[in-house]
């Protein structure tokens, strides 16, 4: 079987799957990394971008890594393919793109002058990263080595050698957009460049001109992008494409690529027009706020319960109607409840339905009990926030999320100890807890009965922040919610729960 390439497309009369004449686009993206997330979100909405008219760019990649080579993306003329699977309007999914937007990948270590070069090329305007979180951080080092170790030292050689290239010209600053997963990444990646360009002593102009006509722009990027597929998996594929792909990567259908920026950067990469995952606004926080509450939230409430009840992946529970119907009315009828302005309940509901779909995938296997992982951190960060608004709002107990907690509670309830480690228990066998606060409920369990262990617990301020058992009946709903589970078992809770609940909605 032949690889993929531009060969390959035009012997088997395939131009189809290639947007029209890539190869005479100019190089408007200098891209900093090859990994999966790159090459599943950005590299792919470029590339539609480009089949649409839209922005009509090609994209520069740095290797910075030393492992490996670019051997698969020479043999393949840098096309590769994505298979974009899962449940979209409740529909599944099944699409294979072939991803045309690399022009070039050019290793660091061995190609960087080839790499200044391309700072003198007046068509580029963009710069995409994903170097890992720990990619942004401050090296105290000589910007001029061959390369600089660091992601922010090769981008300021590079911007440094732009500046030269064009004079200081105030219509040659980039559009930076890095993709790392750390809050504000592009007000951070522009503090260090800006310290850097200090410890190398380099000219006040051109840190003018990299303040003033460059822009660092926050984003928040979320794809979940596995990357290459099982061998068996991989061949089936390539058999019904007829072709071998090397490069080839799995990725879920949802897709966002939030950019805070104004309108020169919509006017400059304009790839919201493209796809509806894209969005360009002066202020991104609405969205990593939808989210942490519903998305992360909506696992954190449910992880536990799900886990109890004997499901282990988050499309199994999917799969399982009781539960199905108890996070459809948490995220719908609750958490959505709780976002605030500027974002409208309409957009909450939306992005809400979307996150269902993405938890009925079937072919990603995300495991509950990993989901637990921290747990108490995590009802602290994602969801006590959502608790006290949704009281705010409407003054009544949430009885989804004071469901959650109460399996919050059961999942940590320790039974045995060993090594320093702590374990639960389902079905009879044991489950490791790993948790910080672990060693806290196994005194609480050891030593509080049901109605005395929520009380304290919701009580304890070191862990919330806040005093939940004020909150009007909540207490006593969780208490009452954990007292079932442990008498008549879960499952059956969960059942008679959602009996209760649908009868107060009809």
């Amino acid at each position: 079987m032949e690889y993929l390439s531009r060969d390959f497309v035009s012997s088997q009369n395939a131009q189809h799957i290639l947007p029209q004449e890539p190869a005479s686009l100019p190089e408007k993206v200098l891209q900093f990394g090859t990994g999966v997330l790159l090459r599943g979100l950005p590299d792919l909405l470029i590339d539609e971008a480009n089949r649409q008219g839209i922005f009509n760019s090609r994209i520069v990649v740095v290797k910075s890594t030393s492992s490996g080579d670019t051997a698969e993306f020479d043999q393949q003329d840098n096309l590769y393919t994505v298979c974009i699977r899962g449940v979209q309007d409740g529909a599944r999914v099944e699409q294979n793109m072939v991803c045309s937007a690399i022009s070039r990948v050019l290793t660091a270590n061995t190609q960087w002058d080839e790499i200044l070069a391309c700072a003198k090329n007046p068509a580029l305007e963009i710069v995409i990263s994903n170097t890992t979180e720990v990619g942004i951080k401050l090296v105290n080092e000589d910007i001029h080595q061959t390369p600089p170790a660091s992601f922010p030292g090769k981008l300021l050689a590079f911007l440094y050698a732009r500046y030269q290239a064009f004079a200081g010209d105030p219509t040659k600053g980039l559009i930076i957009t890095p993709t790392e997963l750390i809050p504000d990444n592009g007000d951070k990646l522009e503090r260090i460049l800006l310290e850097l360009a200090h410890l190398n002593n380099l000219e006040a102009d051109f840190i003018d001109w990299m303040e003033q006509h460059n822009h660092c722009c926050n984003t928040l990027v979320d794809r979940i992008v596995p990357g290459k597929p099982a061998a068996e998996t991989k061949t089936n594929i390539e058999t019904q494409l007829g072709y071998r792909d090397d490069l080839l990567i799995m990725s879920e259908v949802y897709a966002l690529w939030a950019i805070e920026g104004d309108e020169f950067v919509k006017n400059r990469f304009p790839l919201h027009l493209a796809h509806q995952g894209v969005i360009i606004a002066p202020d991104i926080n609405p969205y990593r706020e939808l989210k942490l509450r519903i998305l992360n939230g909506g696992h954190t409430f449910s992880c536990g319960l799900a886990y109890l009840c004997g499901l282990d992946t988050v499309v199994e529970g999917m799969n399982h109607a009781l539960f199905a119907h108890f996070i459809e009315r948490l995220l719908l009828d609750e958490i959505a409840q709780t976002i605030p302005q500027p974002l409208t309940q309409a957009e909450a509901q939306t992005f809400a339905k979307k996150v269902l779909d993405r938890f009925r995938n079937p072919f990603i296997e995300h495991k509950w009990l990993s989901i637990t992982m921290q747990y108490s951190s995590k009802m602290q960060m994602r969801n006590v926030p959502t608790i006290l608004r949704y009281y705010d709002a409407l003054g009544i107990v949430p009885e989804h999320m004071a469901f959650g907690f109460a399996a919050y509670l059961l999942f940590l309830r320790v039974v045995k100890t060993e090594e320093g480690r702590f374990y639960g228990q389902r079905n009879g066998v044991d489950y490791l807890i790993q948790d910080d606060q672990a060693a806290y409920f196994y005194t609480m369990w050891q030593n509080f009965s049901t109605r005395a262990l929520v009380s304290a617990v919701l009580k304890n301020e070191d862990l919330w922040g806040t005093d939940l058992s004020r909150l009007n009946g909540f207490e006593e709903k969780v208490a009452f919610h954990l007292e079932a589970m442990k008498d008549r078992g879960v499952s059956r809770t969960l059942e008679n729960f959602s009996h209760i609940a649908q009868a107060a909605q009809s």
